[in-house]
C-alpha cells in the first residue's frame, strides 16, 4: 500500500522537515509527500476552503482519506498500525493523510476523510505534524513488520 502525506505549506530546509525526510527515509512502503501552497492574500475562510480544494484534489482516487485535526480520534501506535494493516489488507492501493493550514481543515475536507486524527489535545505546528505522522507511520509498518522498533 502506498501513503501519502498531502501538506499546506513548504518545509523548506526546516529542522522539522529534516525530522520528516529521516522518517520517510526509512519506510519500506512507499511514502510521497505533496505541498500545496495558495500563493494569493485571501480572507481565512476564503483561504481554508481553496487549501481544502487543494489537498483533496492531492488524493489519488481510490485511497482512504485521513484528515490530521484537533477534533480528530487519539489513537496509540499498535491501533494506528492495526488500521494500516486492515487496509492494506482489505487491498486499499493508498492512505492519504492531510495536513491542513494554520486554520485547520474545511468542512468539505472532513467530510471526505474516512478518518479524522488527532495527536491530542495540544496545538502543533504543522510542520512538527509531519514529522511526527512519518514517525508514527514507521512505526506502524515496524509493528506490522515484528520490528523491536516499537517497544510497548
Amino acid at each position: 500500500m502506498r501513503l501519502l502525506v498531502a501538506a499546506v505549506g513548504r518545509a523548506r530546509g526546516s529542522a522539522a522537515g529534516a525530522l520528516y525526510d529521516e522518517y520517510a527515509r526509512r519506510m519500506t512502503w512507499p511514502l510521497d509527500l505533496r505541498e500545496v501552497e495558495v500563493r494569493q492574500a485571501l480572507p481565512p475562510p476564503r483561504l481554508k476552503a481553496r487549501e481544502g480544494e487543494l489537498l483533496l484534489a492531492a488524493v489519488p482516487k481510490g485511497s482512504r482519506v485521513v484528515a490530521l485535526d484537533e477534533t480528530g480520534r487519539s489513537l496509540d501506535s499498535a491501533t494506528f498500525a492495526a488500521l494500516l494493516g486492515g487496509w492494506r489488507d482489505e487491498g486499499v492501493p493508498q492512505a492519504a493523510f492531510l495536513i491542513g493550514g494554520a486554520d485547520g481543515h474545511d468542512a468539505p475536507v472532513r467530510a471526505a476523510a474516512d478518518l479524522t486524527l488527532s495527536f491530542g489535545a495540544m496545538t502543533w505546528p504543522h510542520l512538527l505534524a509531519r514529522a511526527m505522522l512519518a514517525e508514527q507511520l514507521y512505526r506502524a509498518t515496524t509493528i506490522l513488520a515484528g520490528h523491536p522498533y516499537h517497544r510497548a
